[in-house]
């Protein structure tokens, strides 16, 4: 095997003309078409949009993505994100950064800090990550709901599973919503004005997929209206979020730069599964976290 590490695009199109295998972020059609031998992509990010066209799905091209690469460190984040919410971390930051002691202020608020126990949270896919925080959430008596596109939970960590049809059927019971699903053209602007109407005034939002799959000027809309309590986003439409974005002032906006996947064992656990896959890869068997191009994820 030989194996050409670059660190950036150049020669690219020289190394592709008798590659096997691609490993990085995105490998566009005209990039693709350069690559006549090429059977296997593995993209070294959860999600695969950039390799959705409709070339790579007329070659053939195995495509294999690092979704459970980030299921701990992403599960964690959310984890952290409902601990803040709840507890009204971001307003106590605030007061402390305007020298206030919020005590009353944060008691007489029209959403109070509140427990996970006994909170209902729903998830919007059931994915590795939605799964492993299921698991961090057992021990905390949090009543677990989910949205999958069959419907079916196979994982039984879940209390109720719908399918996306009933999607407002489940909103409304929802006190903290979760959005962990592939972006695909199902997906996309899934959350809009109509869902945030849904909600409870006092539910929350957290965003760790995609932000195309949220109407981003309707969650504005909501988030000045009051008409939820506030979000938690890892990610947004267009990223870097410009400066003049009215997220960053809202105050019930809680903003992470799409580090949710990010640890110190990110690369560690990148390396162990592409050195397992290229060894499955050599013996002729099926390879870990093969993606369903058909469906998108």
């Amino acid at each position: 095997m030989r194996v050409a590490h670059l660190p950036d695009s150049t020669g690219l199109e020289h190394e592709l003309a008798d590659a096997d295998i691609f490993m990085g972020y995105s490998l566009g059609p005209d990039l693709l078409s350069r690559a006549p031998k090429l059977q296997w992509i593995h993209a070294v990010s959860a999600g695969v949009t950039q390799f959705m066209y409709p070339t790579l799905r007329e070659r053939g091209v195995l495509l294999t993505n690092a979704t459970s690469v980030h299921a701990i460190p992403i599960a964690q984040h959310i984890l952290g994100m409902l601990v803040a919410l709840a507890r009204r971390f971001p307003d106590s930051l605030r007061h402390q950064q305007q020298a206030l002691w919020g005590q009353n202020e944060l008691w007489t608020a029209p959403v109070k800090p509140r427990e996970l126990t006994g909170q209902t949270i729903l998830f919007i896919g059931l994915g590795e990550i939605g799964r492993e925080t299921a698991k961090l959430l057992r021990p905390l008596e949090m009543r677990i709901w989910a949205v999958t596109h069959s419907g079916s939970s196979p994982s039984g960590l879940v209390e109720r599973v719908f399918t996306a049809s009933k999607l407002h059927e489940a909103l409304p019971h929802a006190d903290f919503v979760v959005v962990a699903a592939p972006d695909t053209p199902q997906t996309r602007n899934m959350l809009g004005s109509h869902e945030f109407a849904l909600m409870k005034p006092t539910a929350y939002l957290i965003n760790v997929a995609r932000g195309t799959l949220i109407d981003e000027p309707a969650l504005i809309d909501a988030l000045q209206c009051n008409r939820i309590a506030g979000a938690a986003l890892d990610v947004t439409v267009t990223e870097p979020l410009p400066p003049e974005s009215p997220l960053w002032k809202l105050p019930n906006a809680f903003i992470t730069p799409h580090v949710s996947g990010a640890t110190e064992n990110t690369w560690q656990r990148q390396e162990e599964l592409i050195a397992e896959n290229l060894q499955r890869w050599f013996e002729g068997r099926n390879l870990r976290n093969v993606v369903d191009i058909a469906r998108g994820y």
